[in-house]
């Protein structure tokens, strides 16, 4: 186990990971405290990593050929995305008994909900590449669907009647990203039956889907992987920055959002991966060990920015939830780091096919 940890801290590539998001969440925090970045710099960013950089991330990471075990790993990744959210629903409920009613709910959505594609999605993408960020978009899929109808529901207090259906429908299939997911996703699991077309390869031709426009068209595909490539340090700086605005002295003092920041970041993540081990071992839903630590990462990932918004919009715990935020993106920007090298060690156990 110690030489499991030993090299696992000495991977050049991990090490690196790891160093590049907290030193570049500090910078953001550094530029934001000195005025280097104002607020309204600090939100346009966030916007242009939400609506340019992590949607071209999430249609980039599709550009692949497709093969049996990527599309059973895919397969098995959106089930266990709509599985853990529904299994969290009364898991939370057990957690926060002794919590009563709006307190509660505000408890249970946002340990529920994570902010999986602001936070998440570009720590996978520094540590597993564009695999994990293609197993991300998957599993974000059944994020977005709870987020903007269980989520809304419960905070807003109101029925999923027919407006609130038709609204809440909008926000997840006119999300730059989820378009993007949809788009990418359609082209990698049709791309044989698209029409194709014949390109130069090694051995003479071959042929390609011709929507795979990292083939057909690299001249338009290049711009995307440069806005790719954006994602992951825009979204650091983003996060730093954000941080930086909100004030310290009260939310350290409140032990209520230190407990929930430690079951958001530290307990949901091994619920999840004790429950993947079981059904992995048993052969009820394999994947591979990609798989597997995308999903730790997203359960990782601290409050979601939607579900915070919807308590301080409806008025339930407001100060609470900006205090939860704050504190379990802290403690997620310092459980990262323990949670890749977790991961690791169950890498070198083998407990995941590679």
């Amino acid at each position: 186990m110690l030489e499991i940890i030993k090299n696992t801290l000495t991977n050049n590539e991990i090490i690196g990971a790891i160093v590049s998001s907290v030193s570049i969440i500090f910078l953001g925090f550094y530029l934001r405290k000195k005025e280097i970045l104002n607020s309204t710099a600090s939100k346009v960013l966030t916007k242009v990593v939400l609506t340019v950089s992590l949607p071209a991330l999430a249609f980039t990471s599709f550009m692949k050929d497709i093969n049996g075990k990527e599309l059973k790993e895919g397969l098995s990744i959106l089930i266990w995305g709509f599985a853990i959210y529904i299994i969290l629903i009364p898991i939370t409920k057990f957690i926060y008994l002794k919590a009563k009613g709006d307190k509660q709910d505000v408890y249970r959505v946002l340990t529920i909900f994570g902010s999986t594609t602001f936070f998440g999605t570009p720590i996978v993408k520094a540590v597993y590449g564009t695999l994990g960020v293609m197993y991300a978009n998957i599993f974000n899929i059944a994020y977005r669907v709870f987020l903007y109808s269980y989520a809304f529901i419960k905070m807003s207090g109101t029925k999923m009647d027919k407006e609130n259906f038709k609204k809440n429908m909008k926000e997840i299939f006119l999300n730059p990203i989820i378009l993007a997911t949809f788009i990418g996703l359609f082209i990698w699991l049709f791309q044989d039956m698209l029409p194709q077309v014949a390109m130069p390869a090694k051995n003479g031709t071959k042929n390609v889907a011709f929507l795979r426009i990292d083939q057909t068209v690299p001249w338009l595909y290049n711009p995307l992987t440069y806005l790719s490539a954006l994602a992951s340090p825009l979204a650091w700086i983003s996060i730093g920055a954000t941080l930086a605005e909100v004030p310290f002295a009260k939310a350290i003092r409140q032990k209520d959002a230190w407990c929930y920041s430690l079951i958001k970041v530290m307990l949901i993540p091994i619920i999840n991966i004790a429950l993947l081990v079981v059904l992995n071992s048993t052969g009820i839903l394999t994947i591979s060990f990609a798989a597997f630590a995308t999903t730790v990462i997203m359960m990782a990932a601290p409050t979601a920015t939607v579900a915070a918004a919807y308590a301080i919009n409806f008025d339930k715990e407001s100060v609470f939830t900006s205090n939860c935020s704050l504190l379990s993106t802290i403690v997620a920007v310092a459980a990262i780091p323990v949670w890749i090298v977790v991961l690791e060690v169950v890498k070198m156990i083998g407990l995941f096919a590679k």
